[in-house]
């Protein structure tokens, strides 16, 4: 069967309602929801506190572990759960130590989004911030990368895809291209789950921060940190309890190996439950027939939208550069005002922002289908 027709959205509910909202949240299967309610009941059974229940969900954590390392390539170990793609940023902008005239290289500044930038931002009483100036897509031009790039350069911070035109960034480039003193960080929040076949040792990174509910479809609260086993003791824990260090000698602490070094107190373990069953279920469709799908329904929406009077895209117009995102705006239309109108029609797309210019951004995932983008379409035309 030719996985780009197959229609799966009984498999997410949806009260009839057209999601297009993907980049953001994304729906969740209903076996993910069934998992979590089975797991809610089996986790009270047994007593929250108890051997028991200890041993049941140590081994949730770890089976979430495995399915996510499968999916970008890594040891399950390399994997520390978060609640969001944030957290996981913070790890690293909170974690590391910078010497005298350090520096940071970002790209696009406010182009970026905002959990790639202040958290950075924030560090320029530390570090000096070096700015990668773009195109209109997003894209920065690699001779002033390496012009920038020095000895004292401490890290370099990049998203993988933009969550705004929808631009792939070349990031195993970008490993190739940096020394061995340079730490390397993705914002991966708009790939995986929709990139395709991933494999994120070809990226060289040392860390790399994404989220469970938007692509991967899991529930919100849900967050993944990758971080190389060979990268951790660059970093310095920004919180610390029992379950991420120990003490020695009455009064002297060490930190535990990853993932227990950057996981204090963490307790979502509902949310984790949810999020292996949605990965298990992309993993099934198969991650190459995902990105089929999302590219052929994006391409679709993109046509369409280009032969209605008055619209305007944004966005790389070679669909290998981009994720399923298309951005856009109707020529004389308040973004919002249009937003809600279509929401009013159980259509729901998002308001986001390119720079200072407000974009109208719709991004389908593979549980869409080709008739609710021509619904859509109709919709637009009837304003």
């Amino acid at each position: 069967m030719n996985l780009t027709s197959k229609d799966i959205s009984e498999d997410f509910p949806s009260s009839g309602k057209i999601y297009l909202n993907n980049a953001s949240v994304s729906l969740m299967p209903l076996q993910s929801i069934e998992a979590m309610k089975d797991f809610l009941i089996s986790y009270n059974s047994m007593g929250p506190d108890s051997t028991d229940s200890q041993q049941f969900v140590t081994e949730k954590l770890q089976n979430t572990r495995k399915v996510v390392a499968k999916i970008i390539n890594c040891q399950p170990e390399e994997v520390i759960l978060t609640q969001s793609t944030t957290d996981g940023i913070n790890i690293v902008a909170n974690g590391l130590s910078f010497e005298k005239n350090s520096n940071i290289i970002i790209r696009g500044l406010s182009h970026e989004h905002h959990a790639n930038f202040y958290p950075w931002l924030r560090l320029q009483n530390k570090t000096k911030i070096k700015n990668l100036s773009i195109d209109k897509n997003g894209f920065f031009n690699f001779d002033e990368f390496k012009t920038l790039l020095d000895n004292n350069t401490k890290l370099v911070a990049i998203s993988h895809a933009l969550y705004n035109t929808g631009s792939i960034l070349p990031v195993e480039k970008i490993g190739n291209i940096l020394e061995n003193n340079t730490s390397f960080f993705i914002d991966s929040a708009q790939t995986i789950g929709c990139i395709g076949n991933f494999d994120v040792t070809k990226t060289k990174c040392d860390f790399m921060s994404f989220n469970g509910s938007k692509w991967l479809c899991g529930p919100m609260g849900t967050g993944l940190f990758y971080c190389n086993k060979k990268s951790h003791e660059l970093l310095e824990p920004i919180t610390i309890g029992g379950e991420s260090a120990m003490i020695y000698d009455n009064t002297n602490l060490a930190f535990k190996d990853i993932p227990d070094k950057f996981q204090t107190g963490f307790r979502n373990y509902v949310g984790m439950v949810g999020l292996e069953s949605s990965a298990n279920y992309l993993l099934k469709f198969g991650m190459e027939n995902i990105r089929e799908k999302d590219l052929y329904l994006s391409n679709l929406l993109r046509e369409e939208l280009s032969q209605i009077k008055n619209i305007i895209l944004y966005g790389p117009e070679t669909s290998e550069e981009r994720t399923s995102i298309v951005s856009f705006n109707i020529a004389g239309y308040d973004p919002q005002i249009i937003i809600e109108k279509l929401e009013k029609r159980n259509i729901i797309l998002a308001v986001r922002e390119i720079l200072e210019q407000k974009i109208i951004r719709a991004s389908p995932h593979f549980f869409n289908t080709e008739s609710e983008i021509f619904r859509v379409i109709d919709a637009i035309k009837n304003l």
